[in-house]
């Protein structure tokens, strides 16, 4: 576990339980200031609450309310720009993908978008290199994360490249327990309860899911798959729900692969967040299509599937607490 100070707050520390690790302050002392280049990614006032007034914070604020755009990095983008147009539906007012006033003072921030955070001695401990085979992969205890970074990224939904550029002084390669880095504070999201149907639409390559009424409750962009024939039309139902399944390696789902032709068998990998369907598998009633996480949330989006829904590992597992046996799923072009 982790533990992680929202910065400008002076309520004490906000922390998971059985969180371990140093902290740069606890309530009533002052925490270490940013370094510059996170600095400049956030606005200057930290009375709170207030509007947002970076992308930073839109993308933060976004993520706390089940609106997600991608591994968080500071950069409007396309993905980004979606996830604050699906926010704008979802308040009923113009869907411009701009923060125009309106859209700031329904986006209002309750705390920071950044927190001073560690890994636990646990953390650390966990970490394992990834085998390059399936075969490899196969005999492993677990598909855990193989490096601090990526641990890092994945909880707390950002881009590598965006924690090594806000943390010039980090040696990600000798993260110890004692070491201190600032991360986005997005990892304390909304629990809107369960959904009553979940709408994926291809040509915009996004997951939404809805309450009985209509209201949207969450968006997540999605990869789908590469082959046109391979995409679902029409209304699926959901059948299984699982949190951090194994995975059945099928040789015959992947002809592209020449250690899959050698092998002739199938092979069933551990769970873990390097597993290939991620921490979470919501099977569907089409044999072998599901929605579920991946290691590679980078690519969520950007490249395709062979046939599956594929979402990044934080989002599987919020889709995990909206998901149950029966749900529709309407897969629309």
């Amino acid at each position: 576990m982790f533990r992680a100070v929202l910065l400008g707050v002076s309520l004490g520390v906000l922390l998971s339980p059985g969180a371990r690790g140093a902290l740069p302050a606890t309530a009533g002392q002052e925490e270490p200031p940013l370094p510059s280049a996170a600095a400049a990614l956030v606005g200057e006032i930290t009375v709170f609450p207030r509007p947002p007034i970076t992308w930073l914070e839109v993308q933060v604020e976004l993520s706390r309310r089940g609106f997600s755009g991608g591994p968080i990095d500071g950069i409007r983008g396309p993905q980004s720009s979606a996830a604050l147009r699906a926010f704008q539906r979802s308040q009923q007012i113009p869907e411009t993908g701009e923060l125009d006033e309106r859209t700031a003072r329904v986006l209002e921030m309750e705390a920071p978008a950044l927190a001073w955070a560690s890994l636990a001695v646990d953390d650390l401990a966990g970490l394992q290199p990834l085998a390059t085979t399936w075969l490899g992969k196969s005999r492993q205890s677990a598909l855990a994360h193989e490096t601090a970074l990526e641990l890092a990224t994945e909880r707390f939904r950002a881009g590598a490249g965006f924690l090594r550029r806000i943390n010039p002084g980090v040696d990600w390669d000798a993260i110890t327990p004692d070491t201190l880095f600032v991360a986005p504070a997005a990892e304390f999201v909304a629990k809107p309860g369960r959904a009553a149907y979940v709408e994926i639409r291809l040509a915009e390559k996004v997951l939404e899911a809805f309450a009985v009424d209509g209201r949207l409750l969450a968006h997540f962009p999605t990869s789908i798959a590469r082959r046109v024939e391979k995409r679902p039309v029409g209304d699926l139902k959901v059948v299984v729900v699982v949190a951090n399944p194994d995975y059945t390696f099928d040789p015959a789902v992947f002809p592209e692969s020449e250690e899959a032709k050698e092998l002739g068998r199938k092979l069933i990998l551990p769970p873990g967040p390097n597993n290939p369907v991620g921490v979470a598998w919501v099977g569907l009633d089409r044999s072998g299509y599901g929605i579920h996480g991946t290691p590679d949330p980078a690519k969520v989006g950007h490249t395709e599937s062979h046939g599956c829904f594929r979402l990044a590992n934080w989002d599987a597992q919020s889709l995990l607490g909206l998901a149950w046996i029966g749900m529709t799923v309407r897969v629309v072009p």
